[in-house]
């Protein structure tokens, strides 16, 4: 036992050093995948899925207006904190909704007069629905679908029907644009 003590024989410095490299790599790399699992696996993200968007004009009235199809397809619940045209914010008086979880959508048209009330109704798939006005930021539940029509989108006039426009809702987290082209209607 006392040979093996005062032995001069060992691992070199060279050898140590690297040993001690590469476990302390090996530990940064498993804590960091650790920590990137359970950050990715226990967040639910916000993720929205913005479909048949249209900006028309009327061309008899000389009023424009935009619709569009929103899907919560995320895990959370969403806020909507401002709906733009053109990088221009609507004024909440002039958005229109309606929320779902049941239906989907293949088709919107214009309305065909201006809204002077609190709701408006456009066909959606054909049928007629009631939509209400917001007043204030719009929550959209997950697994909901929310239809929105804008009345007045800024700076769209007649000389930007067949031009393209984009239209974009931004939540506290994100934006999500859509360009689409102008379409004139009657």
């Amino acid at each position: 036992m006392k040979n093996i003590l005062k032995s001069k024989k060992g691992l070199s410095t060279v050898v140590t050093t690297l040993i001690i490299l590469v476990v302390s790599v090996l530990l940064a790399t498993v804590v960091t995948f650790y920590a990137i699992n359970m950050t990715t696996t226990r967040t639910q993200t916000e993720s929205l899925y913005m479909s048949n968007t249209h900006v028309w004009y009327n061309t008899t009235g000389g009023w424009a207006e935009a619709a569009f199809v929103l899907i919560n397809t995320g895990g959370r619940d969403v806020v909507l904190q401002r709906i733009t045209a053109r990088s221009q914010t609507s004024d909440w008086t002039n958005v229109y909704y309606w929320t779902t979880n049941t239906a989907t959508f293949t088709s919107l048209s214009p309305t065909t007069t201006q809204p002077t009330g609190a709701t408006i109704s456009p066909n959606v798939n054909g049928t007629a629905q009631t939509l209400n006005q917001a007043t204030g930021v719009i929550t959209l539940k997950a697994g909901y679908t929310l239809v929105v029509y804008v009345n007045h989108p800024d700076s769209v006039g007649q000389m930007d029907v067949g031009t393209s426009v984009p239209v974009a809702v931004v939540t506290a987290n994100a934006q999500w644009p859509q360009e689409v082209n102008v379409e004139a209607a009657q």
